[in-house]
């Protein structure tokens, strides 16, 4: 076998990734507009080169060796590398096409997706872009499993050493705030005066998505209790219109609040900069240098330009 015989290329990597997305060589072969005896030839002659299995029988389908995930999860930096090297010369040739694949947390779907989206086409008309709901732990993986080419997450102040090891290999950059603010009844006794949490210990709480009932647990146990989380939905309109009966108090993201007029008999009060979510992009390492992708995080950098980061939060990338 000859040193060229060892070397991998971007078609197998294509392969072995198609059949770990799909679980079978018949729709691998079909997710790439292949054969299926042409998908089976080429990965026969991967295992060649490799001199190692790639895919081992499991009943009546295949899943990867150890081998063949090691491959697969290479395979989106691969794709996105040779998709930088096609769109810079896309635009040596003066081409004005491409794609962006976006996910992004629910709050920021009302307030920045469709801004990002419209300046995106506005700059870029031949580029198709995309948009997916996620939160942040399933954009992230979308990322990873080149789904999505950039992922819109954010993180509050403990959660920074697990966006680190969900976006482990990955581009993480912090690019603004978002404020959080304390929705109660207008009429409730903590409404008026300085912001005080411990004021709302004996009050019933309504908790959202898994990392926002996190935060609330943090915030109420600096304050030196424990809330009763009496309700829970991620459905913000749900959350005010609980808090305007009067049946709960909540924690929300500015964001949250500022995608639909707040309800009347409701207070939302900031609270402290301390208490702020940072947000961020996450990429694939290098997915800046596809034209598309790059047009799309300068545009994300510049309308989150109205959400800055938290005062002694500093950007950080890597």
């Amino acid at each position: 076998m000859t040193d060229q015989d060892d070397d991998l290329d971007a078609h197998s990597l294509r392969v072995v990734k198609a059949i770990a997305d799909t679980g079978s060589i018949t729709a691998a072969a079909h997710a790439l507009g292949y054969s299926q005896p042409a998908v089976s030839q080429q990965l026969r002659r991967l295992e060649r080169r490799a001199g190692t299995p790639i895919v081992e029988r499991v009943g009546r389908g295949v899943r990867l060796t150890e081998a063949g995930r090691v491959l697969a999860r290479h395979a989106a930096v691969v794709t996105t590398a040779l998709e930088a090297a096609a769109g810079d010369l896309a635009e040596l040739r003066g081409l004005r096409a491409g794609r962006v694949r976006i996910a992004a947390f629910p709050s920021a779907s009302s307030i920045v997706v469709p801004r990002v989206i419209a300046a995106v086409t506005a700059r870029r008309p031949g580029v198709s872009i995309s948009f997916v709901e996620a939160e942040p732990p399933e954009a992230i993986v979308a990322v990873r499993e080149d789904r999505a080419d950039i992922a819109l997450t954010y993180s509050y102040p403990g959660d920074r050493r697990e966006l680190d090891l969900a976006a482990n290999g990955l581009s993480v950059r912090a690019v603004g705030g978002d404020d959080t603010v304390l929705v109660l009844p207008v009429d409730h006794p903590a409404a008026t005066g300085p912001i005080d949490l411990s004021r709302l210990a004996d009050d019933r709480w309504i908790a959202g998505c898994p990392q926002c009932r996190g935060h609330l647990l943090e915030a109420c146990a600096r304050a030196g209790f424990v809330p009763d989380i009496a309700f829970e939905t991620d459905n913000y309109i749900a959350v005010e219109n609980l808090v305007a009966q009067g049946v709960g108090v909540a924690i929300l993201p500015r964001m949250a609040v500022a995608s639909f007029p707040l309800l009347a008999g409701i207070a939302a009060a900031r609270l402290p900069d301390a208490e702020a979510r940072t947000l961020h992009v996450v990429t694939a390492r290098g997915a800046e240098r596809v034209p598309a992708v790059g047009v799309a995080l300068d545009v994300i950098a510049e309308v989150l330009a109205d959400y800055p980061l938290p005062s002694g939060r500093q950007a950080r990338r890597r």
